[in-house]
């Protein structure tokens, strides 16, 4: 843990070679240092991020990195993510030759030097990949799968069983590089998602003329060409041109939108028609497409509990099955005149079935499969902690504005009171509102803007959380705000109370407009203003999907009055709706449900309702890519407005959490079986290592099929 008074530095390399956890233990052991304060291994991205003094150089970080037998690369798009066509060949060789020594046993004479000369070459061939981790492993008095299998191939030699040596050290270096094809194809999925945007930039000059500068030198306010066919390298605003953008990359979705002057454009997405010249907003790394990247990176430092648990017991579990093949060793001979070589044969074979492999691959492919799929999908989640999550939920709790209803109210009606008409009414309210940044105040303001109406100039504005506004005008109080507020105002008649019903069955919010009672002037209403919002096209679906997914209850929480909340909740479809809430009573309802149901979700807009999002177990944003902080808010965003996505990542989880239950059980019963037959000497060397090589691959295979998935469960 660096410590805070400490200036420190940070260095990411990118790693060719690291295919497994062994390599990221023995990177983690060789830059032990005082000075260097944490190392972030990340086996999906093949990357090694080093927090370190500024003493520590570069060159020093990158001899000890490489002295596991790993080397550094120079950019994510070198061979770090990809397969080793050296290694590919060694294990070829070490077969060819394996084979050659199976021909010559059998027909060659017994007493031919060939045959265990040819298997010697094999075990040499193939211990190219496995012997030099070994020795560096027992150099840092650690114990890993390569000692373990170098003991176990000196053993079986030293009992003169060469042909079993050899086929345990091939089949085990085959085993290695199927799965860092494997690693590497999760890795693909993963280098999809980080690899959104181009290089570089074709920046407008003053004359008119163009030049190409990297990505990343782009400032904001520079004009940027982007050419049919090409993807938009930075977040701007068109400033000339019209064109069909395929936002797919973020979105998921991929019906491409028509976009012209003044409309945002995002970095990642694709311009498909006509040539475009758009104003950049932001820096590249400020883009939306970089807070993606760095959030998919990222995502992999935050385990889920199977990966603990995984790490965990793989820490007892191979020293402990080490331990059995030595008492198994010595036991049966000294104590029970068991014959030597016989109780060092089965101790071997516990030696190649104690490794881990197929227990530790496993799990982190699957979780970083189920977060590839998802982000394809448009559906960001922040590490294997939320996936597993997700595929726990019970119940869902969602905002009305914006995620049940179209999040855009309109004005629908005026009802003016007393002896005032609409125009004083929308006189009063569009002054006071074009002061406040509330949704229901700019389709007030918009209202009245497109009727003429002329804004006087209000003072003293103050906002009243939960309930409305007030506001000083020619140095007279008016307020305007919700029910509850001109109840609390006391300004409520039995006329106004039947008018408020009545607008409310229709599912509208209403806005009360009226003198703030203040000294000596009682207060009255001067009018009433309904807006409405229109539920979502897809909703009442969507909420149909959720409960199909496996959710026990959808409950609606709104600011909103309980009429219009429970109007809007039964045409969608919803099990509850809990008006007249406040932020504070969103948090204790959350509370509740996570209480009753364990496991609960919560989706809102990832900033107002930020803080019962954090209360939930998973915190869903709406439309990530309109909203700038709704990615950094929430556990999960869904990069576009649609509810129908949630039960798409709720059924990816619920199948993540599958694989991952049964990749695990899958691999701890192999284990088992295996551990007792060799005990019990029905089991031997190849059998025990084919058997670890196809646990490995089987269950790694079954992890990566949640790249294919649609998110229908299976």
């Amino acid at each position: 843990m660096a410590d805070p008074n400490v200036n420190t530095s940070s260095t990411k390399f990118f790693v060719a070679g690291m295919d497994c956890g062994d390599e990221i233990a023995a990177i983690q052991t060789a830059l032990k240092n005082p000075d260097i304060f944490s190392v972030n291994a990340n086996l999906m991205t093949a990357t090694v991020e080093v927090q370190h003094s500024p003493s520590v150089t570069k060159d020093f970080l990158k001899k000890a990195i490489e002295s596991t037998g790993v080397k550094v690369s120079s950019s994510r798009d070198s061979k770090a993510s990809t397969i080793d066509k050296r290694k590919t060949s060694i294990v070829l060789f070490s077969g060819i030759l394996l084979a050659v020594g199976f021909a010559s046993e059998f027909l060659l004479d017994d007493r031919s030097l060939m045959t265990p000369l040819f298997f010697g070459m094999s075990v040499l061939a193939a211990g190219t990949l496995i012997f030099p981790k070994a020795w560096r492993s027992i150099q840092h008095l650690k114990l890993d799968m390569n000692v373990l299998m170098t003991v176990a191939v000196v053993g079986a030699f030293a009992i003169k069983e060469y042909s079993e040596a050899a086929t345990v050290v091939f089949l085990f270096s085959l085993a290695e590089l199927l799965e860092a094809y494997s690693v590497a194809k999760a890795r693909s999925a993963i280098r999809d998602v980080l690899t959104l945007t181009p290089a570089k930039a074709n920046v407008v000059q003053l004359n008119g003329a163009t030049i190409e500068v990297p990505i990343q030198d782009v400032k904001v306010g520079d004009i940027i060409r982007i050419r049919s066919g090409e993807r938009i390298p930075v977040d701007g605003e068109i400033s000339q041109g019209s064109s069909l953008v395929n936002q797919a990359p973020l979105t998921g979705e991929s019906i491409p939108v028509e976009r012209t002057v003044g409309d945002k454009v995002f970095s990642g997405t694709i311009n498909e028609t006509g040539v475009l010249y758009v104003r950049s907003l932001t820096k590249f790394e400020d883009s939306k497409v970089s807070q993606i990247i760095r959030l998919v990176e990222e995502a992999q430092k935050n385990k889920a509990p199977s990966e603990k648990f995984v790490d965990s017991f793989a820490k007892i579990y191979t020293p402990t099955v080490f331990l059995v093949a030595i008492l198994t060793l010595v036991v049966p001979p000294i104590f029970f005149a068991g014959v030597w070589q016989e109780w060092l044969y089965r101790a071997l074979v516990l030696l190649v079935i104690a490794c881990p492999c197929a227990l530790v691959i496993s799990t982190p492919v699957s979780i970083v499969s189920g977060l590839a799929a998802m982000a394809k999908r448009g559906v960001l989640v922040k590490g294997g902690v939320f996936l597993e999550a997700i595929g726990k939920v019970k119940a869902l709790a969602v905002d009305k504005t914006g995620t049940i209803t179209e999040g855009r109210p309109r004005v629908k009606e005026i009802f003016p009171w007393n002896k005032f008409n609409e125009t004083e009414v929308m006189e009063v309210a569009g002054s006071i509102e074009v002061l406040s940044s509330h949704p229901l105040a700019q389709a007030v303001v918009d209202y009245a803007k497109k009727i003429n109406i002329s804004f006087s100039s209000a003072t003293d504005f103050k906002t009243v959380v939960g309930k409305g506004a007030e506001a000083k005008i020619d140095g007279h109080e008016y307020f305007l705000g919700n029910h509850r507020f001109a109840h609390e105002l006391n300004v409520c008649d039995e006329k106004l109370e039947a008018t408020l019903s009545e607008i409310e069955k229709k599912s509208y919010s209403v806005i009360v407009v009226g003198h703030r009672p203040h000294l000596d002037c009682a207060g009255e209403v001067m009018g009433i203003i309904a807006l409405g919002d229109s539920i979502r096209e897809n909703a009442k679906s969507a909420v149909a999907d959720l409960h199909q997914a496996g959710i026990k209850k959808v409950i609606m929480l709104s600011g909103d009055n309980q009429k219009t909340a429970s109007a809007i909740a039964a045409q969608a479809g919803i099990d509850e709706a809990v008006g007249d809430l406040l932020p504070d009573d969103k948090v204790s309802h959350i509370k509740y449900l996570v209480k009753t149901y364990e496991s609960v979700a919560m989706i809102g807009d990832g900033i107002n309702d930020a803080p019962a999002l954090a209360q939930a177990t998973v915190g869903i944003a709406m439309g990530g890519v309109g909203t700038d902080t709704a990615i950094e808010t929430s556990d999960i965003t869904l990069m576009q407005d649609d509810l129908g996505q949630v039960s798409k990542a709720i059924q990816l989880g619920k199948r993540a959490l599958s694989i991952i239950r049964f990749n695990i059980g899958f691999a701890l019963a192999t284990k088992a079986v295996f551990l007792l037959l060799a005990i019990i000497g029905i089991s031997n060397l190849w059998l025990a290592v084919a058997a670890d090589m196809g646990a490995s691959l089987f269950v790694t295979f079954n992890a990566l099929r949640l790249l294919r998935t649609n998110g229908a469960s299976t």
